[in-house]
């Protein structure tokens, strides 16, 4: 039982580091500084942002270092590189140092690599511990990773909004913070436990609860995410955000409150002592069990009785399901297996599935990231300089949803 609310708390766990890891969605939000500081063009500009989603390129690297380092090294390890990353960037856009312009891409690249070794992380996370809601699990938590800039935006309200380069700054610390606070669950984990279908049923409902507070996360963050009238107000909307991101702690603690009730209230309530029942609770135990026994013996006769009275009809059930069983392979027949199951690289690819999904993803991706990367500019050219913020908190909002919304097949199927 204390299994299945510390698998929770890895959720949650989850939900923070997704939370704060989408880094590259506030590159927009100092690039102007960057670009005047290291005294760059637009299209050298376009470079370090296209360097920042090129180090993903490398991301097959995590799941290789997961098959030699256990997750809370792979985990720690993307935090460093997102230290050093993003780090090294603001002391050049302090100027407190003076690097070239390759060594600054180089930069950019192991900040966008770092972001790719969270999201495998917290892959593996839902997946091990949600094997029957694992796609419930995935749009859930990644869907957080769209609201990392507005979050980004409140504490650069609540601390200075005057310093750009103050994004830089967190983005190199607060996902180093994360990791610290998310690692107590993570070596924690809970071994495998396979769920009745009323478990999954429950799980589902938690999943949905959790769906309504992540969209009430995402309208506070649409409607108070810009809003910087004056430090204290900033401050104590950026508390208000921080509280409604911690508020599903609250689920573990409800899984354990049912838990204890169904074993402690629930099952002790026989009115034991009264004209209700009449049999004493320890024999009418006793009595259910041999008379499940004796269902299940009669069973088996009369299934042994059938097999002989009926030899032509046992035959014809044989055939029936060897007919199913072919056209089962007939229909399956060269293709993958569900989620959760290990392939191996040589067969991906050589899947035409596999492409499709490659080149879907590569192609789609890339419409938005232009967009978001280039807002700075957007808002520079129109004159909107000051309000670059307010579109980097909008552009993550919306893409909050837009990630949320993921989830709606999972439930409409089920």
């Amino acid at each position: 039982m204390a299994g299945q609310s510390r698998k929770w708390m890895i959720l949650v766990a989850t939900i923070w580091i997704q939370a704060f890891t989408g880094t590259n969605f506030d590159f927009s939000a100092y690039s102007s500084d960057l670009k005047s500081v290291l005294g760059i063009s637009q299209v050298q500009l376009n470079y370090l942002a296209v360097a920042s989603d090129l180090g993903k390129v490398f991301g097959w690297s995590s799941g290789l270092a997961l098959m030699y380092f256990p997750l809370w090294t792979v985990l720690f390890a993307a935090a460093f590189m997102g230290f050093v990353g993003y780090g090294v960037q603001w002391l050049v856009i302090t100027h407190f140092i003076s690097l070239p312009y390759i060594m600054v891409f180089l930069c950019c690249l192991l900040a966008g690599l770092s972001i790719c070794w969270f999201n495998t992380v917290c892959f593996v996370l839902c997946i091990s511990n949600f094997p029957a809601n694992r796609s419930l699990a995935l749009s859930l938590t990644v869907s957080f990773n769209g609201v990392s800039a507005a979050l980004y935006t409140l504490a650069y309200n609540a601390i200075n909004p005057t310093s750009p380069e103050l994004y830089l700054l967190l983005n190199a610390l607060i996902p180093l913070i994360v990791s610290f606070t998310a690692i107590i669950p993570i070596l924690r984990q809970p071994p495998f436990e396979p769920l009745p279908p009323d478990g999954v049923r429950r799980d589902s409902l938690m999943f949905l609860l959790l769906n309504i507070l992540a969209a009430l996360n995402g309208v506070y963050l649409l409607l108070f995410g810009s809003n910087s009238s004056d430090l204290t107000s900033a401050r104590l909307l950026f508390g208000g955000a921080i509280l409604l991101l911690v508020f599903p702690l609250c689920i573990p603690g409800l899984v354990i409150a049912r838990n204890w009730y169904n074993r402690t209230i629930h099952t002790s309530f026989r009115l034991e002592g009264s004209g209700f029942i009449l049999v004493d609770p320890d024999e009418l135990e006793l009595h259910k069990g041999m008379l499940a026994h004796e269902a299940n013996r009669e069973g088996y006769q009369l299934l042994s009785d059938d097999v002989v009275q009926n030899p032509v009809k046992s035959v014809a059930v044989e055939e029936e399901d060897s007919d199913e069983s072919c056209c089962k392979k007939l229909i399956t027949r060269d293709q993958l297996e569900g989620l959760g199951i290990e392939h191996s690289l040589s067969l991906l690819l050589t899947r035409s599935d596999f492409w499709l999904y490659y080149i879907t993803y590569f192609c789609g991706g890339t419409i938005g990231l232009v967009y978001s990367n280039n807002l700075g500019q957007i808002a520079q050219s129109l004159g909107q300089s000051s309000n670059t913020t307010t579109l980097v908190t909008l552009y993550s909002a919306f893409s909050f949803f837009g990630r949320l919304l993921s989830a709606t097949p999972d439930y409409i199927r089920a």
